[in-house]
């Protein structure tokens, strides 16, 4: 097989043509850095060395943008990226980002449980599922709702100021607001308690 052209593509690719056809687009520093130009005979074997350092050096730049927007953990990295790279370069990209320090679930999950707590006012249980969800482990899990303290009468009375104090003599807006406070992990006891701070309630 013979390199019959490379012509410049965006975000740093180039097309590289094989026998006067389009073959692929591929990372342009890794096609200087396997010395593919034009002209070149090449076989399977160098263009497959090729595709696939060219596969693990976009999905690792790929994976330093993501973060650079927010933090992730390992398993919403690595599932953003299988979109568009096999499993295992996806797995090495991010093995990679951890030892550099720029991937770490622990500092990710006390990140996000403090955003949780202070801007969603979530319920443990609520905190626990979304920390399961990002793929923390549940022994990290259990140490960092270990940490914290939760208060969640506060919680449900932030939810309820928020956004149903004005309504709540209406019978459909505290069913509603009882309904919310439930899907986020708040016990039935707790959220009617609350709510009878706010009017007075029959069994409802």
């Amino acid at each position: 097989m013979q390199i019959t052209a490379i012509e410049p593509r965006k975000k740093g690719l180039s097309a590289l043509y094989i026998d006067g056809e389009f073959a692929m687009k591929l990372d342009t520093e890794t096609l200087l850095a396997h010395r593919f130009d034009v002209g070149r005979e090449i076989d399977d074997e160098a263009l497959h060395a090729c595709v696939l350092d060219s596969d693990q050096k976009r999905c690792k730049d790929k994976a330093m943008w993501l973060i650079s927007y927010r933090d992730h953990s390992h398993k919403e990295l690595i599932d953003k990226l299988k979109k568009d790279y096999p499993e295992d370069i996806a797995e090495a990209a991010v093995c990679r980002l951890e030892e550099l320090g720029l991937v770490n679930d622990a500092r990710y999950a006390r990140r996000y449980t403090a955003d949780l707590i202070s801007l969603k006012h979530l319920s443990e249980r609520g905190i626990r599922q979304k920390l399961f969800e990002k793929g923390i482990a549940r022994e990290l899990i259990d140490e960092i709702l270990d940490e914290v303290e939760l208060d969640e009468e506060e919680q449900i009375r932030a939810v309820i100021d928020k956004k149903y104090a004005r309504n709540l003599n209406d019978e459909k807006v505290r069913r509603r607001a009882a309904a919310a406070l439930q899907r986020m992990g708040f016990g039935y006891g707790v959220i009617k308690s609350v709510l009878s701070e706010y009017i007075e309630l029959e069994e409802y």
